[in-house]
């Protein structure tokens, strides 16, 4: 039986935080975890952390897809130049100088 990839998010009033986080886990282990900030239906993600004996299984890439069917809008903020492959793949569009956005239709 495979582990299914699970992902939470915690409210920053429930840590006392100014940021929103999600855990990503598969099964019982914790691979990564996510930097956002939640408004209404916009979900702004700062940071994408999957831990390094993790990385390339695609859970950052996973946690983008779930993130679409539960936000209307998604923002990629201060995007790295490293980064804009990951981001455009997964359909974002550049918003403003280092900003990438989707918008569901």
């Amino acid at each position: 039986m495979q582990d299914t990839l699970t992902i939470v998010f915690i409210d920053r009033k429930d840590q006392l935080s100014e940021y929103d986080w999600a855990n990503i886990s598969l099964g019982s282990e914790r691979v990564g975890k996510a930097r956002c900030l939640i408004q209404g239906k916009t979900l702004t993600i700062y940071s994408i952390n999957i831990y390094p004996e993790y990385q390339g299984r695609h859970f950052g890439a996973e946690f983008v897809e779930r993130a679409k069917k539960k936000y209307d809008t998604l923002i990629a903020d201060r995007v790295r130049f490293n980064a804009i492959g990951f981001w455009e793949k997964m359909g974002f569009i550049k918003h403003d100088k280092d900003n990438y956005i989707y918008k569901n239709k």
